[in-house]
This record gives C-alpha cells, sequence and structure tokens, in this order.
C-alpha cells in the first residue's frame, strides 16, 4: 500500500506540476503562446480560457472534494494531453515531450487515486 501511495503522488506531482508550468507560460507569454496555438492550426482566443481552467483543474484533481468535478478534470486534462501530443506530432517541432509525460502518468495518478484517495458523493 506504501509503494502504491508513494507511486500515486509522484504521477499526480508530474501531472500535476506540467499542468502548472503550462498555464504560467499562457499567462506570462500570451503572444507566444497564441502564436504556437496559431502555427499548429488552433484558435488563439482559447489561450487565458484554457490556462484557468488547467488551473482549476490541478486544484480539483489534488482537493478531491467534488468526485464528478474530479472525473471531469482528469477527463480534460486527458484530452488536453491527447490533442497537445497530436498537433505536435503533426507539427514535427519536438513539443510533444511534455503531453507523453502527461499521458505516462495521469492514467497512473487517475486509477491509483479511486485506491489511495476514494471519493464519495
Amino acid at each position: 500500500m506504501k509503494i502504491q501511495k508513494i507511486s500515486y503522488w509522484i504521477a499526480t506531482i508530474i501531472t500535476c506540476g506540467v499542468f502548472t508550468f503550462s498555464a504560467q507560460m499562457y499567462f506570462r507569454n500570451t503572444a507566444m503562446v497564441e502564436g504556437y496555438f496559431e502555427a499548429l492550426n488552433y484558435p488563439s482566443y482559447i489561450v487565458i480560457p484554457l490556462a484557468i481552467v488547467k488551473v482549476l483543474g490541478i486544484a480539483m484533481v489534488l482537493w478531491r472534494g467534488i468526485p464528478w468535478l474530479t472525473e471531469w478534470a482528469y477527463a480534460g486534462f486527458f484530452f488536453d494531453a491527447v490533442l497537445a501530443f497530436a498537433a505536435h506530432m503533426n507539427a514535427d517541432d519536438g513539443g510533444y515531450l511534455f503531453s507523453l509525460l502527461v499521458l505516462i502518468f495521469l492514467p497512473i495518478s487517475y486509477f491509483l487515486g479511486k485506491r489511495i484517495r476514494p471519493m464519495y458523493d
């Protein structure tokens, strides 16, 4: 049980760390990120709303207080990572490593979190 708990927290911290890094980039370097979004054929107007949602998702994953919001946060992180991975692979710019990291550690965090930190309705 202790190894599962340690694995859960490592995976969760890595996942939340990647999304924290991403969100702070969106807030601090908005013009640069908008340029990346346009280069990847995504609309640039979603940069700030996406950063806000990432911060809220991080809070829900760490807090786990409202079960259905926690599930939505994990789902949002999954879709964000899949779309980022596909966009960077399509652009062939090498920026897919962070999204690949999330795609590896997000399921570990999600499934171990159901055992280690059960949510109640």
